[in-house]
């Protein structure tokens, strides 16, 4: 199934691709997320942190936690995740607890499980499922074939630069 995204879904999912990148850079697995309003407003954006140690630092997690403590239920339930991959169980259940609206993803949870695998990358120690197998009542929208590639390359350059 071929998704097709408006113009400003393109640009919040393109900045996406940019956090990643900042993840990148600092040495961070290169995971980016935005949450975005109902009338279209950036409201907090993301990327992932877990170079740290703790494996909990998912951008989606962490705007699931913003968006518990800053916005009203309705506004949560108005709001857009944007993402570079689609969410992790963790993710996919917290976005559900906090109830949060519609996610939009890049690259798939199978996507990127097969991309890794090509590069020798061992199995993460959680099952990875799809979202709508982990919070089946969340809006889902993805991949998005025409920005997978830069996800896909993202992930090469972080796994290539630990071998």
């Amino acid at each position: 199934m071929r998704m097709v995204v408006k113009d400003a879904e393109l640009s919040y999912l393109r900045r996406c691709l940019e956090l990643a990148a900042e993840a990148l850079k600092v040495g961070d697995e290169p995971f980016g997320s935005v949450l975005v309003g109902a009338d279209g407003t950036v409201l907090a954006e993301d990327h992932n942190r877990v170079a740290s140690g703790d494996r909990t630092r998912h951008p989606e997690f962490e705007l699931a936690r913003w968006s518990a403590a800053h916005l009203t239920p309705a506004e949560r339930a108005a709001a857009t995740v944007y993402t570079s991959g689609e969410h992790c169980p963790m993710c996919a259940a917290a976005h559900a607890w906090v109830g949060l609206g519609r996610i939009v993803y890049v690259a798939s949870s199978e996507q990127l499980g097969d991309w890794l695998a090509e590069l020798g990358v061992p199995a993460p120690p959680v099952r990875t499922l799809a979202v709508r197998e982990v919070a089946p009542g969340v809006t889902v929208d993805g991949p998005v074939p025409e920005l997978a590639a830069e996800v896909r390359a993202l992930h090469r350059r972080f796994y290539e630069a630990r071998t």
